[in-house]
């Protein structure tokens, strides 16, 4: 039987999605359910002072909730690491405001239509205070809505020093600053939140759109004092989470599984595609100041970084996105000294949360902005700078990690500049850049960067996950995990891992719903780590089966090699032992592994993952609209599974990041959105993808199941700085904000001329 990993075998819920026949939780047909929906507020920050229900309404059959029906007012979030999130988040408003679309009140009836007629009958007496809005308002501190200082989390880094910064980088050659932005970005999953609750005899039972059963789990646990046992999450067809679908399910099924409570009927709660942008969770905005200082050569010294993020009304995750931001900020360089600091500030918007990439394309678009600022004022070309500076094994991070293994960052840049012919186009877009009868331009720019795979430090060690696999009748294998396949395609990578180490066909491999009643917690599927830390205990279990099952088989005389012995080995076995086969693993870290929470240093992740991104774009000078030309991607992903679903995963992650470079912008009005919709708020379709070129570099990670490691949050880190590279090439001025909107190129544009006049002027 040949080998399954490293063949791109087809997805096996491609069919069904295909077809139509998936059932997703809104296809879910649930006799007596009730439709419930959401009271919100309309003010970015106020004061609760009453609920009224209008009397002129008939209300006969309608299901009312407010906070009084909460045991515990509170959404409790799973505690996966020591930056772990704040319970500070109610479930329903009690008497504090603190951003538009807060849920205030539930409500449930039969009939859709009513439901937004009661809706409406249900008026909000909020006493308006004045918001804080932005960052530099939260910063300000002049109204607090957190703590004493707005602050809801510090954190920070220091690597080497021995003295103070300023006096490092007073002995450089070459000191520069910059300021650097990124903004909101919506998940925009093709299926909106949605929740399916009801209750039972055996507890409460939630089916729904979600990425991690046990957060979900821990939620319901904790808001209705319930055990363990009594709480039954399952994950329907899901389509697509990026994060968006982490913590924020605990919210909408707290909601969906009060309405059930109290109206003693099934509830489902599905968001419309409004509300599922106004009141869920978004990316962090963030700005980041960064100063370095290097020889007039170009060696690094000391890299000066403070980061500062948005975390919105509530805490929620925004510990650990600030962990993972300052972590990656310095890059995938060199450095000799590092002082890194993270701060994340309280803003009266929505609740920022997990989204792909979990805070590190945020750092990773300032430093690599800010690499090509020092390369221009260096006169070093930049890609090839960036890659003499890049880390390489035995290379040692600015947490005092030394690489060890599985750095193929140096291949990266080799294959992807060569892909792109690069060094020519560089040349050559350079040289036209002057010419100003020319009105569309075309540029090249590169990224490179890292993505730390798995948990950040202790937090697997802290989760110790675990899964079971099962010796079914006939030879089968039935794998139970929670780490949940929301289109990325877990399902079939399992399957390929668990045939190869058992040494079966695929087809006699199932893998089980993920539902906490039924599968053990394999944390959350998240942090690029479903096959790198799961996938490993699958085919760890996979293969004590199959070697089980192969010595008994020895032992009666039988050729287990053959499928049909194999399952009549199974068989035997089972009745032999009258009980069923099954084998639990849990995952271990190297023990070399060391990690200090609160001061960051050690091994903050099991290895990384490593990219190198290029953009090839087209500027139009006169409407300043841009056009991705091509794309080449080289990432380092330790092993490729499945060829085909590991190079979709490159391009989706590709294409969001364009996504966010150029055209997603969460447009704000005191507080609210008021582009909630997909036709204004725009993402790239299938006509704005360019044509990719995804090259997979394979460097194995010995800790990872056939040296594959963590990559599905990689691809979308390099995308947004490749291409600002690439259109400041074209139009000849710095692009350090996101999004690259044509109205925001167009002031860079006038400002670049404005200084040059004012550079003429003076020299004059």
């Amino acid at each position: 039987m040949s080998a399954l990993v490293g063949q791109s075998v087809p997805r096996v819920d491609g069919a069904a999605k295909v077809r139509g026949s998936a059932i997703y939780v809104g296809d879910m047909v649930v006799p007596g359910a009730l439709h419930g929906g959401t009271v919100r507020s309309d003010v970015a920050r106020g004061r609760l002072r009453g609920i009224r229900k209008d009397p002129s309404f008939d209300w006969s059959g309608v299901t009312v909730v407010t906070h009084a029906d909460v045991l515990h007012n509170r959404v409790a979030l799973v505690a996966f690491a020591a930056f772990a999130a704040s319970h500070d988040q109610p479930i329903l408003a009690k008497d504090e405001i603190r951003h538009c679309y807060e849920p205030v009140a539930l409500v449930a009836c039969e009939d859709p239509v009513r439901l937004q007629h009661a809706l409406r009958a249900i008026h909000l007496d909020i006493e308006p205070l004045p918001p804080v809005l932005t960052i530099e308002d939260s910063l300000a501190g002049k109204t607090i809505i957190h703590g004493k200082d707005n602050v809801q989390k510090r954190q920070r880094i220091e690597h080497e020093l021995g003295e103070t910064m300023e006096a490092i980088l007073s002995r450089c050659d070459v000191v520069l600053s910059g300021r650097y932005r990124v903004h909101h970005q919506e998940q925009l999953t093709i299926e909106p939140q949605g929740m399916v609750a009801w209750w039972d005899s055996i507890g409460v039972h939630i089916t729904g759109s979600l990425e991690s059963p046990y957060k979900v789990h821990e939620a319901i646990v904790h808001a209705f004092e319930l055990a363990a046992d009594q709480v039954h999450i399952t994950q329907a067809v899901t389509g697509g989470g990026f994060g968006g679908k982490e913590e924020y399910p605990g919210v909408i099924a707290a909601h969906a599984a009060l309405l059930a409570k109290a109206a003693a009927r099934p509830v489902r709660m599905i968001y419309g595609r409004k509300e599922d942008i106004e009141a869920t969770t978004k990316r962090h905005p963030a700005r980041i100041d960064v100063t370095t200082g290097c020889t007039k050569d170009g060696e690094l010294v000391a890299v000066d970084v403070k980061c500062v993020m948005d975390g919105g009304g509530y805490v929620t995750v925004t510990p650990a996105v600030l962990s993972r931001g300052i972590l990656h900020a310095a890059g995938a360089y060199r450095w000799k000294h590092a002082r890194i600091e993270g701060v994340a500030v309280a803003t009266n918007t929505p609740p920022n949360g997990a989204f792909r990439g979990f805070g590190a394309p945020q750092t990773l678009w300032a430093i690599e902005r800010h690499m090509d600022r020092l390369a221009a004022k260096l006169g070093l070309e930049p890609l090839a700078w960036k890659r003499a500076c890049a880390m390489t094994v035995g290379s040692t991070t600015v947490t005092g990690q030394v690489l060890k293994e599985s750095v193929g960052l140096d291949e990266c840049v080799t294959r992807a500049a060569a892909a792109s012919r690069y060094d020519q186009k560089r040349a050559k877009y350079g040289e036209v850049g002057g010419d100003a009868a020319v009105r569309v331009r075309r540029g090249i720019g590169a990224a490179v960067f890292l993505h730390g795979a798995g948990l950040t430090g202790s937090g697997e060690r802290r989760l110790e996950s675990k899964v079971r696999v099962d010796l079914e009748t006939g030879g089968r294998l039935r794998v139970r995990s929670a780490s949940t396949d929301t289109g990325q395609g877990t399902e079939t990578i399992f399957r390929q891992l668990a045939a190869d180490a058992a040494r079966v066909p695929i087809d006699r491999v199932a893998v089980q719903t993920p539902s906490t009643t039924s599968v053990p917690s394999s944390g959350p599927t998240a942090a690029s780590r479903t096959v790198m830390v799961v996938g490993s205990l699958v085919a760890k279990g996979a293969k004590t089966i199959g070697d089980r099952v192969r010595e008994f088989a020895a032992k009666k005389g039988w050729n287990a090699a053959h499928p049909d012995e194999f399952a009549r080995a199974g068989d035997a076995l089972m009745l032999e032992l009258g009980e069923r086969v099954s084998e639990l693993v849990a995952y271990e870290l190297p023990a070399a592994a060391a990690w200090d929470d609160q001061t960051h240093r050690g091994d903050a992740y099991p290895c990384y993952a490593w990219g190198c991104d290029i953009a090839e774009v087209e500027v139009d000078l006169d409407t300043f609209e841009v056009k991705v030309l091509g794309f080449w991607a080289a990432q380092d992903v330790g092993k490729a599974i499945n060829p085909v679903l590991c190079g979709g995963q490159v391009e989706g992650g590709t294409l969001q990041a364009i996504g966010w470079a150029l055209y997603e912008d969460v447009v704000w009005n005191g507080g609210k959105i008021v582009n909630a919709r997909t036709t204004n708020y725009v993402i790239p379709t299938s006509k704005d993808a360019p044509p990719f070129s995804t090259i997979l570099v394979e460097h194995p990670f010995s800790g990872g199941p056939s040296g594959a490691k963590g990559m599905g949050e990689l691809p979308v880190n390099g995308g947004a700085p490749a291409i600002a590279a690439a259109v400041e090439q074209a139009i000849g001025a710095e692009c350090n904000d996101l999004p690259l909107l044509p109205e925001r190129l167009f002031e860079a544009v006038a400002r670049a001329r404005a200084a040059a006049a004012a550079a003429t002027g003076a020299a004059r």
